[in-house]
């Protein structure tokens, strides 16, 4: 894994299977993906930390299984707490509903086991 792809597993928790290969398939899209992707994350008026409970949110609102477990999983690495992630999920039940809640606490209690 090049020090890019490891980059983006530090920041979301797991790359995505396509990431490792898209390098090769598609290397302006990779290139074009991995810019963003530094943009997007990096320090600036909302922190990393709120960065991450806004992409699990909306991965939930979504209901994409994938995209919940990938984003949650580097949430702990970023400090920050269960309480914390609770209470975000609890908002995006207001606005998308029990299933959106019941996703993001699923991956919850999977990477914040005590």
């Amino acid at each position: 894994m090049d020090q890019q792809l490891k980059s983006l597993e530090e920041k979301i928790g797991k790359v995505p299977k396509i990431f490792e290969n898209l390098k090769e398939l598609d290397p302006e899209l990779y290139k074009s993906v991995m810019g963003l992707d530094q943009w997007i994350w990096s320090e600036g008026a909302l922190s990393k930390q709120t960065k991450k409970i806004i992409a699990v949110c909306i991965a939930a609102a979504l209901r994409d299984r994938h995209a919940v477990r990938a984003q949650m999983a580097g949430a702990p690495n970023l400090g920050i707490s269960p309480e914390e992630m609770d209470e975000a999920l609890r908002v995006t039940f207001l606005l998308a509903g029990m299933p959106a809640y019941v996703y993001g606490k699923t991956a919850a209690e999977e990477f914040y086991k005590p």
